[in-house]
């Protein structure tokens, strides 16, 4: 792997500085996190020496910046189809469908949209976990963003972080909802279940907004936004104000079917197995060009039949 060293001159205007809040600024492709790693690690010499992250600078100084490339991704990479919904230099915007793991755990080493990534562009091997900046549930359907660059994964990270990436959801969840609100709940592990999260006191800020799209006798169709990107985080939120999501076993209980449940619909319900939720609208700031993006993507095939099927079935139990 080729070393890439880069070397600068501190400019007298920053005298007085942290060294790594310095080096943030003469070299903006890299991460200040990632900058303060190679610090401790070394890779950043001042005038030929190591100093520490919080080192104050005087001007003038000479620093050099070890920045050779770290495969951080060691997994196979797979012919899997992607659905690319945009492309350029910077990023890719997918539609990953239902039932593909995002990243590889214990369980699922293969097969999943990281893999796939590799084969499609094999330079994304030394970007952090493949250039995805944010995932998704495997049986969520919906738009996920990936940076091609590591300019792009940091800049969309700090998107994330500030809360200016725009995503919307849209849900089907049981019980018949009379308004939407917003959920201003921390979640965290869950305190007995380590595969689930749960609303905790202890767990990290989360904030949801929905509001209704559709109302069923015994469903809600709904338009959910995040403030924050918690692990499951919509399905913990809905479920904790008794609006569990429809099909998701883990979330809300053990599956019953619903009273005056018809024929058509009862066969939709059990041949849908997966929460019924959907990534349908992404927006975010171009890292390169600065322009304001969004990208939506409808309803997947199987969230639509279940939605005319509720319809039919209300409209049946009326008669």
């Amino acid at each position: 792997m080729t070393i890439e060293l880069l070397t600068t001159e501190v400019p007298h205007e920053m005298a007085g500085m942290r060294l790594d809040a310095a080096l943030a600024e003469l070299f903006d492709d890299y991460s200040r996190s990632k900058l303060q790693t190679w610090i401790k690690a070394g890779r950043v010499k001042v005038d030929g020496e190591n100093l520490t992250p919080r080192d104050k600078l005087a001007g003038g100084e000479w620093i050099t910046l070890d920045a050779e490339p770290e495969v951080v991704i060691t997994y196979e990479a797979e012919n899997i189809p992607l659905d690319i919904i945009f492309e350029d230099d910077d990023i890719l915007i997918l539609n990953k469908p239902a039932g593909l793991v995002v990243h590889p755990a214990i369980g699922n080493w293969t097969g999943t949209l990281l893999n796939a990534l590799l084969h499609y562009a094999p330079q994304l091997e030394t970007l952090p976990r493949a250039g995805i900046v944010h995932r998704i549930d495997k049986d969520t359907s919906g738009l996920l963003m990936v940076a091609k660059t590591l300019q792009a994964h940091n800049d969309l990270t700090e998107q994330l972080q500030a809360r200016t990436i725009h995503r919307e959801y849209q849900a089907i969840t049981h019980n018949r909802m009379i308004a939407g609100g917003t959920i201003d709940d921390p979640i965290g592990r869950h305190p007995t279940d380590r595969l689930r999260y749960a609303v905790n006191r202890d767990g990290k800020e989360a904030v949801t907004h929905y509001r209704v799209m559709t109302r069923f006798k015994r469903h809600t169709h709904i338009q959910v936004k995040l403030e924050t990107g918690r692990t499951h985080q919509i399905r913990v939120h809905m479920g904790h104000v008794r609006f569990p999501l429809l099909g998701d076993p883990l979330y809300s209980g053990r599956f019953k079917m619903p009273a005056k449940c018809g024929e058509a619909l009862e066969e939709v319900l059990r041949n849908f197995k997966r929460q019924a939720l959907h990534a349908a609208k992404l927006g975010l700031v171009h890292p390169t060009t600065g322009e304001y993006m969004e990208w939506e993507q409808p309803l997947p095939e199987d969230m639509v039949n279940l939605l005319v099927a509720l319809a039919k079935n209300d409209v049946e139990e009326k008669r």
